[in-house]
């Protein structure tokens, strides 16, 4: 009986592990290009992403003969996608994230499946929007959309934080998150101190907008810094 058994085909061949293989080096390269950008999915999280999911093609193909296993990754994806989209306050980020893990998984699937075609090209298209629809986008608008994080004191209770906001607006600045924290001054003096963190989204150099708000008459102090994050 153990020798029939022995003899019995498992579905498992060569050209299946292949498939994997292709599958691992496609989702790779995708990995690599987002984790160069610094993005929150990288190089392990979308290798691990397609090859999953060319797994779990090649295993419906050879036990069922069908796609029920993977028609349940498509679903199994939103937990991964919805854990990189968040909102913060009007602005929602990880959108674009979120697609490439879906786009990863796909390729995935279409390897595991001997569509190796279909993955390549999908691949070559990721990078093609990844790297030629940036400059293209640049082009086209003249500019990109950039958050960086502003931290100002002032006097307080001289309507100092509305003037920087409205300086912040002139300068073609959005505020999209805001935080105060009041800070008493000197002990032994009634001059009262504010720090406010500021988030602001533009496409002109924070630099120049920290040296406008440092000239508003009741800033003290203004430090400045880019997330090294673009609105997607």
């Amino acid at each position: 009986m153990s020798l029939l058994l022995a003899a019995e085909p498992t579905g498992q061949t060569w050209a299946q592990v292949g498939d994997l293989g292709v599958a691992f080096v496609l989702s790779a390269l995708i990995g690599l290009e987002r984790e160069l950008r610094h993005k929150a999915a990288g190089l392990r999280t979308l290798t691990v992403v397609g090859f999953a999911a060319a797994l779990f093609m090649v295993i419906s193909q050879a036990q069922f003969g069908d796609s029920r296993v993977a028609a349940q990754v498509v679903s199994g994806l939103g937990f991964i996608g919805g854990g990189l989209i968040f909102v913060r306050r009007d602005a929602v980020r990880g959108l674009t994230t979120a697609a490439i893990v879906w786009l990863t998984a796909a390729v995935g699937m279409a390897a595991g499946a001997g569509l190796w075609l279909f993955a390549v090209v999908a691949t070559a298209a990721h990078f093609l929007v990844s790297y030629g629809f940036t400059p293209l986008a640049r082009r086209l608008s003249g500019r990109i959309t950039r958050v960086h994080s502003l931290v100002v004191t002032y006097r307080d209770g001289e309507g100092v934080l509305r003037r920087a906001l409205a300086e912040c607006t002139q300068r073609g600045f959005t505020v999209r998150d805001l935080s105060t924290a009041a800070d008493d001054g000197a002990r032994g003096t009634a001059t009262r101190q504010a720090t406010v963190r500021l988030s602001v989204e533009g496409t002109g150099p924070v630099t120049r907008l920290a040296v406008e708000l440092a000239d508003l008459d009741g800033v003290l102090a203004v430090s400045a810094g880019d997330s090294d994050e673009e609105a997607d």
